[in-house]
C-alpha cells in the first residue's frame, strides 16, 4: 500500500477580533471542510499516532502505549499489533482531504480467499461454511478469475465511488467557528455571527488568511480533542500562527 504524497497546502480567511486575540469565524472551502470532516473518519489510533500518545488527554494514549510495549507472546495466534497502532482508514471520502496528513491511499475491499466444497459450485469467503445444496463443508480454497463483488458490495462500491470527491458540495462557502462548527456562509449568516460574538466596533476586526498544509493539519487534529477554541489555539497562540500569511 503506497503512501499518498503530501497533498498541497490549503487556504482560508480567519475574522479575528484583535482586542481579544481570537478568531470569530473562518471562511472555508470545500476543500478546508472536507479534511475537517476527514478527522471523524480517523480511527483512535491513527489519531493517537499522528499527534503522539503523550499529547492525548486522557487514557487512550496509554492503551496505545500498552498495545506499542507488548511482548509478542501474549498475542493471540494471528493477531497482530499493526491493526490496533496502524488502522487503514476505509473511507474513500476521508482519503480525498486526509492525505493533508499523509495518510496512506485504502485498498480494495475484497475478500482475501474463496472457499468451496468439493462436489458444488457454491462460493464463500467464510471458511468451513456448509454448502447450501450438499450440506459439506465448504473449505477447499479456490481462486476465481475475474472476481466480482455480489450486487450489495457493487451497489457500496457505487456509495464509495460517488463519495470520492470528498463530503460537501463545492457550490458554496463555508463559515467554521472556532470551536469547528460548520455552516453554509451567507451574507445574513455573518452579520447574526457578529451580532452574536457583540461586536460593537468593526474596528476591532481584522482579515487574516492562513495555510493549512501538513503541520497545521496536525495541530487541528491535536486541538480538536483538547480545546474548544481550535483555530485561535492553532493560527494566534499555536506554533503554526507563524506560519500563516496575511492577506
Amino acid at each position: 500500500m503506497a503512501t499518498t504524497t503530501a497533498a498541497a497546502a490549503l487556504s482560508m480567511k480567519l475574522l479575528i477580533n484583535k482586542k481579544a486575540q481570537r478568531v470569530l469565524f473562518a471562511e472555508a472551502s470545500k476543500e478546508v471542510v472536507d479534511f475537517l470532516f476527514s478527522l471523524l473518519a480517523l480511527p483512535v489510533a491513527k489519531a493517537v499516532k499522528l499527534v503522539g500518545k503523550d499529547a492525548m488527554v486522557g487514557c487512550v494514549g496509554n492503551l496505545y502505549a500498552s498495545v506499542d510495549k507488548l511482548d509478542s507472546t501474549y498475542l493471540q495466534a494471528g493477531a497482530a499489533k499493526d491493526a490496533l497502532l496502524c488502522p487503514t482508514v476505509v473511507s474513500p471520502a476521508a482519503n480525498t482531504r486526509s492525505s493533508l496528513l499523509r495518510l496512506p491511499e485504502p485498498s480494495s475491499v475484497q475478500p482475501e480467499n474463496l472457499y468451496r466444497c468439493t462436489g458444488n459450485s457454491y462460493i464463500t469467503d467464510e471458511y468451513d461454511k456448509e454448502c447450501p445444496q450438499c450440506g459439506y463443508s465448504m473449505s477447499m480454497e479456490t481462486v476465481v478469475h475475474n472476481y466480482r463483488p455480489s450486487a450489495r458490495a457493487a451497489r457500496g462500491q457505487t456509495v464509495a465511488q460517488s463519495a470520492v470527491g470528498g463530503f460537501v458540495q463545492g457550490i458554496v462557502t463555508y463559515t467554521v467557528l472556532d470551536d469547528l462548527t460548520v455552516t453554509p456562509m451567507s451574507a445574513i449568516s455573518s452579520i447574526t455571527l457578529l451580532n452574536t460574538f457583540a461586536v460593537a466596533d468593526l474596528g476591532d476586526l481584522e482579515e487574516k488568511k492562513v495555510k493549512l498544509g501538513y503541520n497545521e493539519g496536525l495541530a487541528v487534529l491535536k486541538a480538536s480533542l483538547q480545546s474548544k477554541t481550535v483555530l485561535t489555539d492553532v493560527f494566534i497562540h499555536g506554533k503554526a500562527a507563524s506560519s500563516s500569511a496575511r492577506a
